[in-house]
C-alpha cells in the first residue's frame, strides 16, 4: 500500500483500529497496525520534506513575467509565458506570470530576481508602482524587456533609460538578416551570424548604441522599412541604476517562441538579468557555445 499524503497514513491507522472482520481485532494485532501506520506516515512526511527542500535548493532564482497591456495586445503573450515557464522548468528558475499591476510593491517584488516585461504596451503602472519598480532595480535586480516592452510607459523617463529607447514604428512582418555584434554574451552564445529569421522589425525613436552594449543588429539591406541606418540595433544589455537590463526587439510572432535559437537568446538574457555566472551552472546545455 502506498500513501500519497501524510494524512492518508493516519486515516489508514484509524480504519485499522476501528475495523471488524467478524470479530474485534486483537489488541496485539491492532498495536502492530498502528505502529506500521505511524512508521509509514513518518516516512512519507520525511520524503515530502526532502523533495521540497531539494526543489528549493535547485531553484536558482525567481522570475516575474508581467504582460499587462494598455495599448496594442500581442497574440503571442500566452505562448511567450508558456515558453518562459518551460525554460524555467528546464534550467532551474521559477516563473510567476501576472497582469496585475498591484503586485508592484516592495513586498510584492521582493521574492524575485528578474522582472520580464513581455509584450507590454501603454501606461501599465501608476506612480507608486513605478517607484517600487525603480527600487527593485536599485536593489541590484534585473529587468528583461521583450519586443513591445519598448512600446510602454513613454511618459516615465527612468523606464525609457532602463529599456534603452522607445519604439517608433515598424514595417510589415518579413524575413531579414541579423548580425551578432557580441558573440560572447549569454544571449548570443551559439547564435549564427548572419541569423536569418522572420519577425516584426522595430524602428526606434533614438538609436541606443552609444548608451548600451549592442548584441544584435539588423541588416537594413535584407528587408524593407528600416529607418535607423547603420548600425540598427535590435538587442542589447547594460547595467543601469545598480541593476541589469536586457532588451530584445524580437518576439512579435507566436512562432518565435518555438524557435530553439530564439529560446536560447531569451534564456541568455534572463540569466544575464539575474546575474548568473555561467561558469557555475554548466548544466545549462542550450547556453553552451556550439
Amino acid at each position: 500500500m502506498v500513501f500519497r499524503r501524510y494524512d492518508d497514513a493516519f486515516i489508514f491507522v484509524r480504519m485499522a483500529v476501528n475495523s471488524k472482520r467478524g470479530s474485534i481485532i486483537s489488541g496485539k494485532r491492532s498495536l502492530w497496525i498502528v505502529i506500521l501506520g505511524v512508521v509509514m506516515a513518518t516516512a512519507v512526511a520525511a520524503c515530502t520534506t526532502l523533495a521540497a527542500s531539494q526543489a528549493q535548493e535547485s531553484t536558482m532564482f525567481n522570475v516575474l513575467v508581467f504582460s499587462k497591456t494598455a495599448g496594442y495586445r500581442h497574440s503571442a503573450i500566452d505562448t511567450g509565458i508558456a515558453t518562459i515557464q518551460a525554460l524555467g522548468n528546464q534550467h532551474g528558475f521559477s516563473v510567476d506570470a501576472t497582469e496585475d499591476a498591484a503586485r508592484f510593491t516592495d513586498s510584492g517584488l521582493a521574492p524575485y530576481a528578474v522582472i520580464i516585461f513581455l509584450n507590454t504596451s501603454g501606461d501599465v503602472l501608476d506612480a507608486a508602482q513605478q517607484g517600487a519598480m525603480e527600487r527593485f532595480i536599485q536593489n541590484g535586480n534585473g529587468f528583461v524587456g521583450v519586443h513591445s516592452a519598448s512600446d510602454t510607459e513613454y511618459g516615465w523617463a527612468w523606464y525609457g533609460q532602463l529599456v534603452g529607447t522607445y519604439f517608433a514604428d515598424h514595417p510589415a512582418i518579413q524575413t531579414a538578416k541579423l548580425n551578432v555584434a557580441d558573440g560572447t554574451h549569454l544571449a548570443t552564445l551559439g547564435l549564427p551570424s548572419p541569423w536569418t529569421r522572420t519577425d516584426e522589425w522595430y524602428n526606434f525613436t533614438s538609436n541606443p548604441s552609444g548608451n548600451v552594449n549592442v548584441l544584435l543588429t539588423i541588416d537594413e539591406t535584407s528587408y524593407s522599412g528600416g529607418t535607423m541606418g547603420k548600425p540598427h540595433p535590435l538587442a542589447w544589455y547594460h547595467e543601469f541604476d545598480n541593476g541589469r537590463s536586457f532588451y530584445t526587439a524580437l518576439g512579435h510572432t507566436e512562432a518565435s517562441y518555438s524557435e530553439p535559437l530564439f529560446q536560447k537568446h531569451l534564456l541568455g538574457g534572463i540569466l544575464y538579468a539575474a546575474g548568473v555566472d555561467l561558469t557555475n551552472h554548466t548544466f545549462l546545455p542550450t547556453i553552451q557555445s556550439d
